[in-house]
């Protein structure tokens, strides 16, 4: 996929960017051209990855918060703003994940999930789509779900039933907010080598006895046969935040190889 240009003017927020999907992203929308601000709890690997990234696109901004904290986001939407002047477009790609069954899953593991999964994206996408629709941008929003909303995954129930939901919030988002102009719409990633995969592996290798790079090297998508690359994510995100995507609305995009059938 040709991604320059796609973005060329344009301002993206990217959360959880410091590494893993959220830094493939924003890698992907820098080389499209756009000014990218990057979010993350973790300062330091936010900034460093905003300084790798810079080399990339023509502008990147490093912001530290925690997307369910609303005054940290919305500091870090004043130093966006005050760096870009504008925000055309978010990516909400922060998330957490506790492994475990689910008769043996507590609630603070489970409540931690929601909070950043599914609490996060709503409070950053009602605080950003705040700011578009006070300056009239006709802007677009991304969420990054999972393919585990759709399967439901053993071990990962709280999880599962948190990536359902983000798959449920953007329908409704994008219904809502169509008449301001803004689309929204999720991908669905499966099979990415993240630093989130490794510890999947690393988590059921300890259990069942078998050594977690091998259990790694099996979990990748069938029809790719390869684990899927950051970057390949964030270019079907680049394109869902362009205006090419325009009819593409409130819908739930698999991105994991072929591995999910709807």
């Amino acid at each position: 996929m040709a991604l320059d240009g796609l973005l060329d003017g344009r301002a993206v927020l990217v959360t959880g960017a410091a590494r893993g999907i959220g830094r493939g992203i924003a890698e992907a929308v820098a080389g499209a051209g756009a000014r990218v601000a990057l979010l993350d709890r973790d300062a330091g690997g936010v900034r460093a990855a905003a300084g790798e990234v810079a080399s990339i696109g023509p502008e990147t901004v490093a912001v530290a918060a925690d997307v369910t904290d609303p005054g940290g986001v919305r500091a870090a939407l004043d130093t966006v703003l005050e760096a870009f002047g504008t925000l055309d477009g978010l990516v909400n790609n922060a998330g957490a994940l506790r492994m475990g069954p689910a008769l043996e899953t507590e609630a603070e593991a489970a409540r931690l999930e929601y909070d950043v999964n599914v609490h996060g994206v709503l409070l950053v996408s009602r605080l950003v789509a705040a700011r578009m629709i006070e300056r009239g941008i006709a802007g677009a929003i991304v969420n990054v779900a999972s393919n585990a909303g759709k399967v439901g995954y053993p071990n990962m129930a709280a999880y599962n039933a948190s990536k359902a939901a983000v798959i449920s919030l953007t329908r409704s988002l994008a219904a809502e907010w169509a008449e301001h102009g803004i689309n929204v719409n999720a991908v669905c990633p499966g099979g990415v080598r993240t630093g989130m995969l490794e510890g999947v592996a690393e988590w059921i290798g300890a259990r069942v006895g078998v050594e977690a790079g091998e259990l790694l090297d099996e979990m990748v998508p069938v029809q790719l046969g390869r684990h899927i690359r950051p970057i390949e994510i964030g270019r079907v995100v680049a394109f869902l935040l362009s205006e090419h995507a325009v009819v593409i609305r409130g819908q739930a995009i698999n991105t994991d190889g072929g591995d999910t059938p709807y």
